[in-house]
């Protein structure tokens, strides 16, 4: 990534008196042309990079996507994504749903997943929903914890017993009372 070159130190009298510019992006189309989406979406499309957001931010509403991120700062809302990591300075208030998710930080809500894993800096306050779990020793879980399919449809209810009368004889017999007291 970096290589160190072999050049000797130049000496006081050659060294700039400013520290060297950042190079420039390279040139752009205008963010409205049809190129400009185009190259967007075809750099975009075959790479899944990690998203952060950082220790600094805080975000109010829903997250989606099938990206990565990781989360450092604090979430108020639902984050569904492929693969979520929730940082040791990480929160989430809401239900969070990725094919992977590893906890290190703070979820106070529902999560489900693939693969849940909670590290020993976990605070995990929801049920979590997973085909596959693991908690680390020292990590805080308080809720249920369902083994299975996170998409799987709900129960489907049983069937109501049919109730079928029994048939009585066309002219049974109706009870009488007999007072049998002598008088």
């Amino acid at each position: 990534m970096f290589n160190k070159t072999k050049t000797p130190a130049p000496s006081p009298q050659t060294r700039p008196a400013a520290t060297p510019a950042i190079p420039p992006l390279p040139d752009m189309p205008a963010a409205g042309t049809a190129s400009a989406s185009a190259a967007a979406t075809s750099s975009a499309a075959p790479s899944r990079g990690l998203s952060t957001l950082s220790s600094e931010l805080q975000f109010e509403g829903t997250i989606t996507g099938a990206g990565d991120l990781q989360v450092d700062g604090q979430i108020k809302g639902d984050v569904r994504v492929g693969r979520l990591i929730v940082g040791e300075t990480g929160a989430i208030e809401g239900n969070v749903n990725a094919d992977y998710v590893e906890v290190r930080g703070r979820i106070v809500g529902t999560t489900s997943g693939k693969q849940v894993k909670l590290v020993s800096t976990a605070y995990v306050d929801g049920d979590i929903t997973a085909e596959q779990l693991s908690i680390d020793i020292g990590a805080y879980f308080q809720g249920r914890c369902v083994q299975g399919r996170r998409d799987a449809a709900p129960a489907a209810t049983p069937p109501r017993p049919t109730v079928v009368p029994t048939p009585t004889a066309p002219h049974a017999p109706t009870s009488q009372v007999i007072d049998m007291k002598p008088h």
